[in-house]
């Protein structure tokens, strides 16, 4: 489930990679992750947010976390960055 944040904020990455970066940076504020991405790769990610105590939120599929980010293709994993 989805709400307003990722939506409407500029303040977004997108991807394992990135995501992970921006983790290890101590950016971030809010991850998304799709619940029928393969767990096997978003494992270390929910891991990162459970040890910097990073709000983690499902989103029901890659598809729709992509269409959030504004992107054409699906997404498993973006993280919002604070401001």
């Amino acid at each position: 489930m989805l709400d307003d944040s990722l939506e409407k904020t500029q303040n977004v990455v997108i991807g394992l990679k990135q995501t992970r970066r921006a983790l290890e940076k101590g950016h971030v504020w809010r991850v998304y992750i799709a619940k029928d991405a393969d767990n096997r790769l978003l494992k270390p990610i929910m891991e990162m947010c459970q040890l910097k105590h990073i709000q983690l939120q499902e989103v029901s599929s890659m598809t729709e976390l992509g269409k959030a980010c504004g992107i054409k293709v699906g997404a498993a994993v973006a993280a919002v960055l604070e401001k």
